[in-house]
């Protein structure tokens, strides 16, 4: 009998809830062995005990070194996925925020996505095979607050490096959701409720969309047209336009 190929290994940050813990259902059904990364310990187990058995969960706070570095092991130990998807956001203005804050929040999205990148990345290269998925946000599109500049940052670096990866069968996905039905707000103490109930996205058709433009070779993950048209609209317009018309608003999906 033949010997069936073995399955291929995603490692997913910031998996213990909303597009995280739909992105590890989804590839757990469709047979990838998981490793779940989180900082939140007792919400990663409840989200693992839904998933098979061999799922792999870590404990860590991304933006601590030494939990970092770990991390860092794991991915260079060889992966078929990395997705960057750990992040969190703000209540307050840029000078109403402490520093240390915004410095641990830039930290996570742009030094952790980088480091675990180029970790991950030789062995698929060597490969020929496997990928990234970065989850960034719509806002990255529009200059509104620090979250959106590292949001775009995270496009910008998803972009280019994953036109140094294609040539070699391995590609690199930036994720831009628009508002999502996640903890994410809640948890950054936002109050969303002037939000239009027909603007918000369901966590399980992002981690679908996502996963479906990955496969398909895409640097860049639009879910859902809507979100498509305000994309093309912020990347088009002057950054100064752009700015005069978020002017006194501090947006954040």
């Amino acid at each position: 009998m033949n010997a069936e190929p073995p399955r291929p290994t995603a490692l997913v940050t910031g998996a213990a809830s909303g597009i995280g813990a739909a992105l590890a259902r989804r590839l757990a059904a469709e047979g990838h062995r998981l490793v779940l990364v989180d900082r939140d310990g007792e919400r990663l187990r409840e989200t693992g005990a839904a998933l098979p058995a061999d799922t792999e969960l870590v404990t860590a706070d991304l933006t601590d070194d030494a939990d970092l570095a770990r991390i860092e092991e794991r991915c260079r130990a060889g992966l078929d996925l990395l997705v960057n998807n750990a992040g969190f956001g703000h209540p307050t203005r840029f000078l109403a925020t402490p520093i240390e804050a915004e410095i641990a929040m830039s930290r996570l999205h742009m030094e952790t996505v980088l480091r675990l990148t180029h970790a991950a990345l030789p062995p698929m290269l060597a490969r020929g095979s496997g990928g990234v998925l970065n989850t960034a946000s719509l806002l990255g599109f529009f200059p509104s607050s620090t979250y959106s500049a590292t949001k775009a940052w995270v496009i910008n670096f998803s972009q280019a490096t994953a036109r140094t990866a294609r040539p070699h069968g391995v590609t690199v996905t930036a994720l831009c959701p628009g508002f999502t039905r996640t903890g994410f707000h809640g948890s950054a103490g936002m109050d969303m409720s002037k939000i239009p109930g027909f603007l918000w996205l369901d966590p399980d058709a992002v981690a679908a969309a996502a996963l479906r433009d990955w496969r398909r070779g895409r640097a860049l993950s639009v879910p859902d047209w809507r979100y498509k048209l305000v994309a093309s609209v912020g990347r088009a317009l002057p950054p100064g336009l752009t700015g005069r018309l978020l002017s006194g608003r501090d947006m954040r999906s």
